[in-house]
C-alpha cells in the first residue's frame, strides 16, 4: 500500500516542501530510503522502527520503500522522522490516511 505525507526541509533560510511516500509490499523485510538522504536521514530507519515498537504499534516485517521528493534536493538531519513514521503507519494500515492529507508534519 502507498501512503503520502508532507513535510518541510530547511535549505539555507528557506523551507522547501518535501513529499514523503512510503510503499509497503511483500518481500524480505527491508527498509530503503531514496531521494538523496544524508547519513542522519538514513539512520531514520532505526529511529522510526524503535519509535513505533516502543509506542505499542507494529512495525511491518515487509519490504518498505520510503521516497523523499524532490529527489534532487539533499535531505539532511533527523527532521523527517515524524513524516516517515506517519507514512509507515498509514501504509501498514495502523493509521487512517485521510487524517494526514491536510497536515504538514514538522
Amino acid at each position: 500500500m502507498l501512503a503520502r505525507t508532507r513535510t518541510l526541509a530547511i535549505v539555507g533560510i528557506d523551507a522547501t516542501a518535501v513529499d514523503v511516500e512510503v510503499d509497503i509490499h511483500r518481500g524480505l523485510p527491508a527498509f530503503t530510503l531514496v531521494g538523496l538522504p544524508d547519513a542522519a536521514v538514513r539512520e531514520a530507519r532505526e529511529r522510526v522502527r524503535a519509535a513505533l515498537v516502543n509506542s505499542g504499534f507494529e512495525f511491518p516485517l515487509q519490504r518498505i520503500t520510503a521516497s523523499l521528493a524532490p529527489a534532487d534536493l539533499r535531505k539532511a538531519g533527523p527532521g523527517f522522522d515524524l513524516a516517515i513514521a506517519a507514512a509507515v503507519m498509514v501504509a501498514g494500515g495502523q493509521l487512517e490516511g485521510a487524517a494526514l492529507e491536510r497536515w504538514w508534519l514538522p
